[in-house]
């Protein structure tokens, strides 16, 4: 019996033993494949049903002959995305991997896309991972019906996703899009971005150790895939930077350290895609104190970028604020920050942190100028430590920061909203470096940036943590893993050095339980197309006569009338006189539960409920009203030190509607261009009557008789919050037009 027990337990031995050395060579794991997409295309009838339905409403608003207008989503990644895998993974309460070949599914059956485009990071490309992602989508365009009138087309792309460490080397988040699917006509492989977001995918990430997969019992598997995963990624050869872009084999990693850098190197290729920066004043990764300012210098090519997504599921980054979360003392060596005062309906972080030890040093029975003085420490702390600020406090939890560092006052914010990076801000500013003021032109649009393989996921409010980024830890265990030992609460602040930080756990650095209560399903691209197919769509692009919405289907037109002409949104012209604007918009139609009859007929009821969450976009012939129109006005910068905070007019105009189904129109004009002529601008804002939107009331603040939060309940990603809590408040959500252009001494274009 003792032999029989000694030799059971050797074979144990060996087995833990042989377990752990095949998981160490990720013997047992395997990276994800592209997935099957497995509808067929839409009835005919569906699609043309569809556009005629815009153009009655088009019809009916007054529009004469109107373009097609078509949706979209450019911002989707699958877990082809390193974030986007460790998410789906049960840590984080994932259902399991989100592959490419849901996303055409989604977009033809579940939202009811027209156009839709992959953007899967750059940094976790391989290859294979491109190849792939290409046979999906030619896969998925195959499936569209006729050319000419598709059901659904499929564009290609990749995310450059840049971050930086100081305000001054951070450049932010780019989609790059390729007009066509084959291989001479896209990059030969994605681009990644230099610098931090490489360095931690490449080299700092550490698989899931042997040890800790051993816990995981019947979920070994998903954590060894991504330890494959993570080794497919490292297995591709970096390339070597001297060497043009077009000259690289295709099988190595190739980045870029910059946008100029980003351009430079598509262009070497002969391309000449779409580059979009989104997520623009996102503070979870944006450092405070950052502008669009540097990306106006000539390297940076400004000229290529010709579109912005103004919103996506996370936030709105249009709006323009005075306040900064920090001032920073540029003059410094070392960049110093400075904590500024709380303003009307702004509480810096920086300040609150201050606040939070003040009063545990009270407590604590300590002096009122010893209090005074560490809440002086603590602010200082704060404002160097760049977005890892909050570790300035130890034992900090979410609800200590109450509303800190948020827009108030913005429609859907990003979290710790950068007015600098802001939509905005960058339309005013000017360079004048060279003979011209150089400025962006945008276009606007807004997209999803779902990650987990479902494209334009807000037509209705439902399955908070699929059609959102919501996530959390999925028990206390796996809590300590990412965030690590909850410190004591102490009554004193900490500054931790920006090399100790570099060295520290990103997750750990970002306020990311915080973050959680900020998710939404984004928005939707809308465009203007001369025709109902990929050249069509392409098309409005290029001439900028796009918008967003903000995930409803919303209808909008925005015109300059000179005579019997008219120059659609996107324009870019000098008026000879007096200019007059006409606007015309249509609220989205109201939906009804469940999915229509063809998606019954195109995929089964477990697909439709494991991949829609059993709701589809399901339009009633009823329309939300349109309440109101506002128009904003830019003036542009015409000289070095004009303050852009006299130059944003939001709103310029507002405009009521008593919209009776029919939408809404109104037209108004400018005297004042004609007195005082200079570069401006003007855009028009739609919005609906409000309708029940997750995350809508973010922190979910509890005020006192002054209008001060006192109070927060986050609609946290993990347990917290049960599954069946949508977190859902009203909002008016809206499309913005893209902006018309006046510019001084140019002719029409």
């Amino acid at each position: 019996m003792k032999k029989f027990a000694g030799t059971l337990v050797a074979l144990l031995v060996i087995t833990v033993i042989g377990y752990i050395v095949a998981a160490r060579q990720n013997w047992l794991g395997s990276p994800p494949g592209p997935g099957a997409i497995t509808g067929d295309g839409l009835p005919q009838a569906a699609v043309i049903a569809r556009q005629q339905a815009r153009v009655d409403a088009a019809t009916s608003a007054g529009v004469d002959g109107p373009k097609h207008v078509l949706f979209g989503d450019f911002h989707v990644h699958t877990t082809y995305s390193t974030d986007a895998f460790l998410w789906s993974l049960p840590m984080a309460g994932g259902r399991g991997v989100h592959p490419i070949g849901d996303t055409c599914d989604y977009a033809r059956y579940c939202s009811g896309l027209d156009f839709w485009g992959i953007t899967d990071h750059a940094a976790a490309s391989t290859p294979r991972r491109w190849n792939e992602t290409k046979a999906s989508l030619r896969q998925c365009q195959a499936l569209a019906g006729d050319p000419a009138q598709p059901d659904l087309v499929s564009f290609l792309g990749f995310e450059w996703t840049q971050v930086g460490n100081l305000p001054t080397n951070h450049y932010g988040h780019k989609n790059v899009i390729f007009r066509d699917l084959e291989d001479d006509q896209v990059a030969k492989r994605p681009i990644a971005a230099a610098g931090i977001t490489t360095q931690v995918l490449r080299t700092d990430m550490q698989g899931f150790p042997p040890a800790l997969v051993l816990t995981e019992r019947g979920e070994i598997g998903r954590y060894l895939d991504f330890n494959a995963f993570l080794d497919e990624v490292r297995s591709v050869p970096a390339c070597d930077p001297n060497t043009p872009s077009s000259q690289l084999p295709a099988n190595c990693f190739e980045s870029a350290a910059t946008p100029g850098e980003l351009v430079t190197r598509l262009e070497d290729q002969g391309l000449t895609p779409l580059i979009i920066p989104h997520g623009t004043s996102w503070g979870f990764y944006t450092p405070p104190g950052t502008t669009f300012d540097k990306q106006l210098e000539a390297e940076q090519r400004p000229e290529a970028f010709r579109v912005i997504e103004v919103m996506s599921g996370h936030g709105n980054s249009e709006e323009y604020r005075p306040w900064r979360a920090v001032e920073v003392d540029t003059e410094s060596e070392r960049l110093a920050g400075v904590c500024p005062e709380p303003s009307p309906g702004y509480l810096p972080s920086c300040w609150r942190a201050g606040e939070i030890i003040a009063q545990r040093c009270a407590e604590a029975g300590e002096p009122e100028s010893v209090c005074e003085q560490r809440a002086a420490d603590a602010r200082h702390a704060y404002a160097n430590m760049s977005i890892a600020g909050h570790l300035a406090v130890e034992g900090e939890s979410a609800e200590d920061w109450l509303d800190a560092g948020q827009c108030t006052d913005c429609f859907l914010p990003p979290f710790n909203h950068r007015p600098g990076t802001s939509v905005q801000y960058g339309l005013a500013i000017s360079n004048f470096d060279g003979d011209e003021p150089a400025r962006f032109t945008w276009g606007f649009i807004a997209s999803s940036d779902n990650h987990r393989a479902r494209p334009g996921t807000g037509y209705k409010p439902v399955d908070r943590k699929v059609t959102t980024e919501a996530n959390g830890p999925v028990n206390a265990t796996w809590a300590k893993r990412i965030y690590g030992e909850p410190g004591p609460k102490t009554a004193e602040a900490r500054l931790i050095d920006r090399d100790t930080l570099s060295d520290m756990a990103g997750f750990q650095l970002t306020e990311l339980e915080r973050q959680s209560s900020f998710w939404l399903t984004g928005g939707l691209a809308a465009v203007h197309a001369s025709t109902p197919d990929r050249a069509g769509i392409w098309d409005a692009f290029e001439r900028r006569e796009i918008y967003g919405t903000s995930g409803p289907k919303m209808l909008l037109w925005f015109d300059l009338l000179d005579g019997e002409q008219r120059y659609p949104m996107g324009s870019e012209l000098r008026a000879s006189g007096v200019p007059t604007f006409e606007v015309r918009a249509v609220g989205a139609f109201k939906q009804q539960p469940g999915c229509p009859d063809f998606v019954h007929a195109g995929l089964d009821a477990e697909r439709i409920e494991q991949l829609c969450s059993g709701e589809c976009d399901n339009p009633t012939d009823e329309r939300h009203p349109i309440t109101r129109i506002e128009i904003v006005r830019i003036l542009r910068q015409a000289k070095p030190d004009e303050s852009v905070d006299t130059l944003i007019e939001d709103p310029w105009q507002v405009h009521r509607c008593d919209d009776q189904g029919q939408g809404c129109s109104v037209r108004f004009s400018d005297p004042e261009y004609t007195d005082a002529p200079r570069d401006v601008l003007y855009y028009a804002r739609a919005i609906q009557a409000a309708t029940p939107t997750i995350n809508a009331d973010n922190l979910r603040c509890e005020y006192d008789a002054e209008g001060t939060c006192i109070r927060v309940n986050p609609c946290f990603g993990d347990a917290r919050t049960p599954d069946d809590d949508a977190c859902t408040a009203p909002a008016e959500h809206r499309a913005w037009s893209s902006p018309i252009y006046l510019t001084a001494g140019v002719d029409a274009s």
